[in-house]
């Protein structure tokens, strides 16, 4: 038998039980508890009770932050070349967070979490000296218990998440024979949402029949053609299927678009990925690899119906140093397809001269170097540098460049027997360039976005005291990140947006004592400063007209004292 937990009654811990024969039987245990905050003290004006917002004089204080506690059970058997598994899992998940519904004015305000995920896994398999298959299913069932939101005034303006269900079988193997390895695997899907639909007015439907059926495939192989080469390719299939209901609405005017009925479009996308890859030896501690990948994406009434991203690589690594370990890798990419806004559901609606990043021409290079070094033998020291630029040449309005680059290092340090150390440092930058159009023509505004981002980390250990029961360690890191954003046109002049950055120093120092081989107490102490700023976050009521949850930005030191006990149940 086998037990571990860690940090058990905490915002954040875990425990695992098992215990079984080894290669015949095993039951599993496992306990997950998470909690995440987004915001604490958070202002609203409205309250919510079974379903109802409500509107008062008296602020509703509360934390935007999301609990999960998961439980899981799990068997396998084995036996000869078959075995099966079987596990099931239920997770639920409570708090709160941020919602809207547009009614007078535009109202944000804190939406209850109570949802319950289950999830089923089981499977069989066979197994023989050169391959293996098996055949699995998976179900996931999800309950939300928020039904929906009302106001005193207007009855179903929300509609929480609702209830779902998703299945999948598969199949999958693997065959190997001489120094040829092939394998596949065939999934079949079906998600479902028939939930009661709120009335709403010109809603014409009170209950619709969700229904998407997936579809996914993979093959691969790989084969040793010599004891320097080594040539490879894979195909991938993914279909996704939407069956669900249909109907026609009432359509209004508005932006010059009119007519009397308008239909809900159901979208379907099918992706097709294939790759060839080779790698050769070229003399003992020089090998180089290179490639060639297409994907190809079908979406059915979106402004570009066709995509094509094709891309050449290649890989150079050289190990023929005792102390240099160096891999360099560059790749040029480049992405086309069909006539855009080629679906008569989109083409009226955006500037035809609109181009969506994802869907619009690109072309990219990037570079990528890698160098570990080893001057001593108690040092280690890596670095990786990179640099990509993407260029969007036939978009007019839209985003039309982008690079990012940057680094990061990190040292080993082995000063001692018993003292060990590291550092690590990295930065990067993203440059965005983007045009748009405020009269849906011409471009006649620009923005240049520029994001960096800053990590700094050391740290000490001194073992080996009290006859090696006593470990003592030092950790710090520290994080930054800053984004700017300036726009030109329109009558401006390089206009800066409001702020928008981000910095972190995390700090701890811990005492390990290990009572005997099994059992160990630790004692840490934590320190954290963050704070954030974005200029959108604006008090509850700074916007006439418009209700928000009030200034959510950061500032905050915490302090944390922590012991705790490990124990190995063997």
């Amino acid at each position: 038998a086998q037990a571990q937990a860690h940090q058990l009654g905490m915002d954040n811990g875990f425990a695992h039980l098992s215990t079984g024969k080894s290669g015949q039987y095993k039951l599993t245990f496992d306990y997950n508890s998470i909690e995440t905050y987004q915001a604490d003290d958070i202002q609203s004006a409205y309250w919510h009770n079974n379903g109802m917002l409500t509107p008062s004089n008296s602020t509703n204080q509360f934390d935007l932050s999301k609990r999960r506690e998961k439980v899981g059970f799990g068997f396998e058997y084995n036996h000869d070349i078959y075995g099966a598994f079987v596990k099931y899992s239920q997770e639920d998940k409570t708090g709160m967070k941020s919602s809207s519904v547009s009614a007078k004015t535009p109202i944000n305000f804190g939406l209850p979490i109570d949802s319950r995920t289950k999830q089923l896994d089981a499977g069989v398999k066979l197994s023989g000296d050169n391959w293996i298959t098996q055949l699995s299913y998976l179900g996931s069932y999800y309950e939300n218990n928020i039904q929906s939101i009302s106001l005193p005034y207007k009855t179903d303006v929300l509609a929480p998440t609702p209830d779902n269900q998703a299945h999948q079988v598969a199949l999958s193997g693997q065959y190997q024979f001489d120094r040829t390895v092939m394998s596949g695997r065939v999934v079949t899907g079906r998600m479902i949402q028939d939930e009661s639909l709120i009335e709403l007015a010109g809603n014409p439907l009170q209950s619709w029949d969700g229904q998407i059926n997936t579809l996914n495939g993979h093959f691969a192989v790989t084969s040793m053609l010599t004891s320097r080469l080594r040539l490879g390719g894979s195909v991938n299939y993914s279909d996704r299927d939407n069956q669900s209901s249909t109907a026609q609405f009432l359509q209004y005017s508005f932006n010059g678009l009119t007519g009397a009925l308008r239909q809900n479009v159901t979208q379907d996308i099918t992706r097709k990925t294939y790759k060839v890859n080779g790698s050769y030896r070229i003399a003992s501690g020089y090998r180089v690899q290179a490639g060639v990948d297409r994907k190809e994406v079908e979406r059915t009434y979106s402004d570009r119906e066709q995509t094509h991203d094709d891309s050449v690589w290649m890989k150079l690594n050289v190990n023929a140093f005792d102390t240099f370990n160096i891999r360099l890798k560059a790749e040029h990419a480049n992405r086309s397809g069909s006539k855009y806004q080629a679906s008569k559901y989109t083409s009226s609606e955006n500037n035809p001269l609109l181009r969506k990043y994802y869907l619009a021409d690109r072309s990219r290079n990037a570079v990528e170097l890698t160098v570990a070094h080893a001057p001593t033998s108690w040092m280690s020291v890596d670095f990786t540098t990179r640099y990509a630029k993407d260029d969007y040449n036939h978009t007019q309005i839209g985003l039309t460049e982008s690079e990012d680059y940057g680094y990061d290092m990190n040292v080993n340090l082995a000063m001692s027997k018993h003292v060990n150390g590291y550092v690590f440092g990295g930065q990067q930058w993203i440059n965005s360039n983007q045009a748009g159009s405020q009269h849906y023509s011409a471009p006649d505004w620009h923005a240049d976005i520029e994001d960096e981002f800053i990590n700094l980390g050391a740290g000490v250990s001194y073992s080996g005291l009290l006859q090696d029961q006593l470990t003592l360690g030092l950790d710090y890191l520290f994080s930054n990140s800053i984004s700017d954003t300036y726009t030109n046109g329109l009558g401006n002049n390089n206009t800066a947006f409001g702020d928008y950055y981000s910095y972190t120093h995390s700090a701890s120092a811990y005492a390990n004592y290990d009572l005997s081989q099994d059992m160990a107490v630790k004692l840490t102490y934590r320190y954290e400063r963050y704070f954030d700023t974005d200029a959108a976050q604006v008090g509850v009521n700074d916007i006439p007209g418009m209700i928000t949850l009030g200034d959510i930005n950061h500032d905050y030191n915490a302090h944390q004292v922590m012991l705790s006990f490990t124990y190995k149940l063997r």
